[in-house]
């Protein structure tokens, strides 16, 4: 009876030999056993130059690097919170080199919870014995950066790299692009650890050898700053916590029914009026410092203003563009109070909207390659109330819907930047929409293969699996009596909550035909801010963007084509998480201290 059982416990015993935990998983990746210790003042070279730093007062210097080697430019340690002085492949590089490094020595951790209890001395280094060091990184940059890599569409900059540690000391990383340096690099951080007996960090896993690369090319986040606002540190914190896994993407929904709080410059009333307090808004400087942080990270953020319906905040300042503004019942006129839609038919509408983009678009373009012009969860019935129209038929509506989403698109375009909208556009409101048009899916089902079928570009954020604010219960307060007892016992309208398996376990090309998936650049998870703040969004995000981060850096199969398995992402992941917790960033824990010091299979359910 035992013998059918025996090809799968060596496929697990095979899954429990100890891993470093490389999180999103390497395409290629094989390890030794030797360790090895890393000093601050270990030499880094890139592209055969050592790597130096000088402040803004003393790049003069660097003019005669020649003749000053021996006396200014010997090898320094580590620069801790170097800042990139501009936007290019030195800068960067030694931006992520400043952050890589400090990751190592400032915000490692000892993995004491990630052992067997007691055995940590078995994983650590003696550190009384003859001690190796990591001699030397080698940093080599085949290719030469454009200005796209710094804000690239889909598939325009090369993100692979290859490292390699030998069991002597010496690391090398090569990639085509600066942001595959950034990736490299990020892969380098997760070999070490801190030493309980001290200031040491070592690797246990050398030699090591890594080749690696993404399976899709867009790998973000969506956050909603409209119906919760976050400071500035809380979005900078959330990018960088992006790059630690690898995520390209952040999309800002910033602006909806409930708050528009970004500064239009040329109408200073929108979001001093619009936002939920005249300080709780996003100035120009704060909008170039978030996308000027990301860049250095090889993180992309781009912004959405939703419309034309979710737009009800402009009311506040410009009420004759808006008709349905906080009209009862809701339910009505929209998804969710207080609704509000442009109206379709007014010239005043276009005007407005022609000083918004006039005034937004050049000021973000620098640093990102798109604009998303929302589009989501329009209802008809709104239009009821427009003196211009006074209908709801399709047959009305969507001619003057057709010339809505021209006219933004057209000027998204005039701007250099490329369209995003979201899939009710082109499959509920039969919009055509230009070719170089992304369209965002939500709705699931078979949504991803009718509008790649079409032809259609699609980023994936399937509610059913990738919809972080889910399963939390209502935000809705129901009145005793046939509220509460309809709605009893509460649970919101995407229940189940998305734990990191569910998010794991989608793949955004399941069933579709190799073209198809083609045209699939990726995934976004979204946090929707309902009944999320600044107190409780990293514990909402992380780590369970990581998890739709793997599936979308290294696939949702391995290099065998089996599904990646739960028994080895859970320490993985686990190890993930406390190098979060480590920098600062408030992750959920992935299982008990129990489970993470055991063999993945002590708590995995009995097969």
């Amino acid at each position: 009876m035992l013998s059918p059982l025996l090809p799968l416990s060596l496929l697990l015993l095979a899954a429990l030999q100890p891993v470093s935990a490389i999180w999103p998983a390497p395409q290629s990746y094989t390890k030794g056993n030797s360790s090895l210790f890393l000093h601050q003042n270990i030499e880094i070279t890139y592209n055969g130059a050592h790597v130096r730093w000088s402040s803004p007062q003393s790049d003069h210097c660097l003019e005669n690097a020649s003749v000053n080697e021996n006396v200014l430019f010997k090898q320094l340690p580590y620069v801790h919170g170097y800042v990139p002085l501009s936007l290019d492949s030195t800068q960067i590089v030694f931006g992520g080199i400043s952050r890589a490094f400090a990751s190592i020595f400032d915000s490692n951790f000892v993995p004491w919870m990630l052992k067997k209890r007691g055995g940590l001395s078995d994983f650590e280094p003696n550190l009384l014995k003859g001690q190796k060091w990591v001699k030397k990184l080698e940093i080599v940059q085949t290719g030469k950066d454009t200005s796209s890599t710094f804000k690239p569409l889909a598939g325009q900059v090369d993100e692979s790299y290859n490292l390699t540690l030998s069991a002597d000391g010496f690391a090398k990383l090569t990639a085509v692009s600066s942001t595959g340096v950034l990736r490299g690099l990020e892969t380098f951080v997760q070999l070490f650890y801190r030493h309980s007996g001290g200031p040491f960090w070592y690797t246990p896993f050398a030699p090591v050898a890594i080749q690696d690369a993404p399976k899709f090319p867009h790998r973000g986040i969506l956050l909603d700053v409209a119906r919760s606002w976050f400071p500035v540190k809380d979005i900078l914190r959330t990018i960088d916590a992006m790059g630690w896994n690898k995520m390209n993407i952040l999309h800002v929904h910033v602006t909806d029914s409930q708050s528009w709080p970004i500064e239009i410059t040329s109408m200073p009333e929108v979001a001093k009026k619009g936002a939920y307090r005249p300080d709780l808004t996003y100035t120009s400087k704060d909008i170039e410092l978030i996308q000027k942080y990301a860049v250095h990270r090889g993180v992309e953020v781009y912004f959405e203003i939703d419309m034309p319906g979710h737009i009800g905040a402009v009311a506040l300042s410009h009420p004759e563009l808006i008709v349905a503004y906080n009209e009862a019942p809701y339910y009505w006129w929209c998804a969710e109070p207080p609704c509000g839609a442009f109206k379709l038919n007014d010239t005043r509408v276009d005007d407005f909207l022609g000083k918004v983009f006039d005034d937004l678009l050049p000021r973000i373009a620098p640093y990102s390659a798109y604009f998303h012009t929302g589009g989501d969860e329009l209802n008809a019935n709104d239009s009821m109330l427009d003196p211009g129209i006074r209908a709801n038929s399709t047959e009305v509506l969507q001619p003057l819907l057709q010339k809505f989403i021209d006219t933004q698109h057209a000027r998204v375009r005039k701007a250099g930047l490329t369209p995003i909208t979201w899939e009710e556009i082109p499959t509920d409101w039969n919009v055509t929409i230009g070719k170089d048009v992304v369209v965002q899916s939500w709705l699931g089902g078979d949504s991803v293969k009718t509008l790649t079928g079409n032809g259609h570009k699609v980023i994936d954020s399937n509610y059913n699996f990738w919809y972080l604010d889910c399963g939390r219960g209502q935000w809705i307060t129901m009145a005793n009596g046939l509220a509460y007892d309809t709605f009893y016992p509460f649970g919101d309208w995407c229940d189940p909550y998305k734990g990191w398996r569910l998010i794991y376990s989608h793949d955004p090309t399941a069933g579709l035909t190799e073209d198809e998936a083609k045209l699939v650049l990726g995934g976004e998870v979204a946090v929707w801010t309902e009944t999320i703040d600044p107190v409780t969004v990293d514990s909402i995000i992380w780590p369970r963007a990581s998890a739709a981060g793997e599936v979308l850096w290294s696939g949702r199969t391995d290099s065998t084509g089996q599904n990646r398995s739960q028994i080895d992402a859970t320490p993985r992941l686990a190890e993930m998480r406390e190098r979060l917790v480590a920098k600062g960033v408030g992750a959920s824990p992935v299982q008990m201290i129990f489970c993470t010091q055991g063999d993945p299979t002590d708590c995995s359910y009995p097969m």
